[in-house]
């Protein structure tokens, strides 16, 4: 989910930009210094958006900058356990696919893909049906499940979320297109 929320956080500002202690600048510092970040409390850092406050700045000895406490807005990306989420396959594998939530990727493993088995085709990236025609491949949209979560803040790549595409109303979007179109024949069949 994504989330406008306001922070606060610490800068260095370098001896040679000491002039100019502007918000346009403590923004850029922040920018650098947390988007893509991960933090435990408000998930991933997207966007560092407005500095609304720049404390006093304070000298360490021995460092050569001035660092500054400043309060500011922040968009970030907070997967929520069971959020409903769309996404786009990015990486497909033999125990699954890897899909783009936001600003970061999930696995779907392939038992929680469907209910028929599905091979893995290691040339053209995809997890077919012997059973149907149904097939998941690198840049389908897809809607799953968020079932597990464990974020790693030292290494955010090390972060890992678990995704379910089991339940209905979940799905690659053309299966769940497939589905309603069915259900409205079926309706107006039932209806005549």
């Amino acid at each position: 989910m994504y989330k406008r929320v306001r922070l606060k956080d610490t800068v260095e500002v370098p001896p040679e930009a000491l002039g100019d202690v502007s918000p346009d600048l403590v923004k850029r510092l922040l920018q650098d210094k947390l988007e893509g970040r991960m933090d435990e409390e408000v998930g991933s850092i997207v966007s560092v958006t407005e500095v609304h406050d720049i404390g006093q700045g304070t000298v360490l000895p021995n460092e050569p900058g001035v660092y500054y406490e400043a309060d500011f807005d922040a968009v970030t990306f907070d997967p929520q356990m069971q959020e409903v989420v769309d996404g786009t396959v990015v990486e497909v594998v033999e125990f699954g696919a890897f899909v783009g939530i936001g600003p970061v990727d999930g696995l779907l493993h392939v038992s929680q893909i469907s209910d028929e088995y599905l091979a893995f085709d290691g040339e053209n990236q995809r997890l077919s049906s012997n059973e149907s025609d149904r097939a998941l491949g690198v840049d389908d949209a897809i809607r799953t499940r968020i079932v597990t979560k464990s974020i790693d803040e030292r290494n955010p790549r090390d972060s890992k979320i678990g995704l379910t595409a089991k339940q209905p109303g979940l799905g690659k979007h053309a299966w769940l297109e497939e589905e309603h179109e069915k259900r409205e024949a079926t309706t107006a069949t039932e209806g005549e």
